[in-house]
């Protein structure tokens, strides 16, 4: 049984729009359907955000980061059903999901639950005499979080706990199309947070998306996707004067030079550019190398690369060939 329901007001409800194929890549089965919000649960989970601000804002850093220990608990505790979510929504290997992405996810949530009670005020009385200046800190209020398909729960956690922990509210909208881990978070969420903290809901860009991004009571958006869409998040967040965060696609570069030890180098590259099928952001995808070694390069790490066996369990997937 696959998680299907959207989280909007501490309920976990069916959506009312159309539905979206949920596909595993590395075999092409269609594993189950989701339905996407309709127009009035994006206004009813922002709706449902902006009333739980007014007392979230009042809870304290440690009521707080007792609340993302719990979830960071619940993380680990069902870390084998969640990277078996993840490995079949992505089409990546398991032991990767498990071992290397489960923990850290885990470590998002107790890494901002001690962050937020380390935050400072200032003083200052640099400016007037006998008068003192402050730096206050307080939450913005609503979020949308817009997370992306290459790793849908980290991406989820990297968006959720600097939030909800600062004490904002939030609205996430994952990948259409890798949803399931974030749907799986949302089923513990409607337990351990006030109704309206975190609401989840799916759909695609143009139908829940932009009246997400786009609704006046949004105070900020979070973004990890391509340059395209960060330009539209840009041009939404200028209408009300919405603050952002963009963690936009990048073609990482890597420089060979002459004296470099070749072996060492594509080694890296076949482990760094390729790793969950160079689907991230951060993967070596461009290559400078000296003339003087370029043949000898080229020929080790064509021959490395092509040792990639894509038919082996070990080995992510392609989800997006446009990627």
């Amino acid at each position: 049984m696959y998680p299907n329901q959207l989280l909007i007001n501490g309920q976990l409800v069916q959506g009312q729009g159309p539905e979206e194929s949920i596909i595993n890549p590395a075999s092409g089965e269609v594993v189950c359907v989701v339905n996407e919000a309709d127009s009035g649960q994006v206004e009813a989970a922002v709706n449902a955000a902006t009333a739980a601000f007014e007392t979230w804002r009042e809870t304290t850093p440690k009521e707080r980061g007792d609340v993302l220990l719990v979830i960071a608990d619940w993380i680990e505790a069902n870390g084998d059903r969640l990277a078996q979510l993840e490995s079949t929504n992505c089409g990546k290997p398991i032991n990767a999901a498990r071992n290397d992405e489960i923990p850290a996810i885990a470590d998002v949530f107790r890494f901002f639950a001690g962050a937020v009670r380390q935050q400072t005020g200032p003083l200052a009385g640099e400016y007037l005499p006998n008068f003192t200046s402050f730096i206050r800190r307080d939450p913005i209020g609503v979020v949308a979080s817009i997370a992306p398909w290459n790793y849908p729960l980290l991406m989820a956690a990297w968006k959720l706990a600097p939030a909800i922990a600062a004490g904002n509210t939030v609205v996430l909208k994952p990948s259409e199309q890798t949803p399931l881990t974030a749907l799986a978070l949302a089923t513990h969420l409607a337990d351990v947070l006030p109704k309206g903290v975190v609401n989840v809901i799916t759909g695609r860009g143009d139908s829940v998306g932009s009246p997400l991004v786009n609704h006046p009571d949004v105070r900020m958006i979070s973004l990890t996707g391509d340059i395209s869409t960060g330009q539209k998040m840009l041009q939404a967040a200028t209408q009300t004067l919405k603050r952002t965060h963009l963690e936009l696609g990048g073609k990482a570069p890597v420089i060979v030079f002459d004296d470099a030890n070749i072996s060492s180098v594509v080694e890296g590259i076949k482990v760094f550019g390729f790793y969950n099928a160079g689907q991230d952001c951060t993967a070596a995808c461009r290559i400078y190398v000296q003339k003087k070694v370029y043949d000898t390069f080229v020929a080790e790490l064509t021959s490395a690369v092509s040792s990639i066996n894509q038919a082996c369990s070990t080995v992510a997937k392609i989800w997006k060939w446009a990627h």
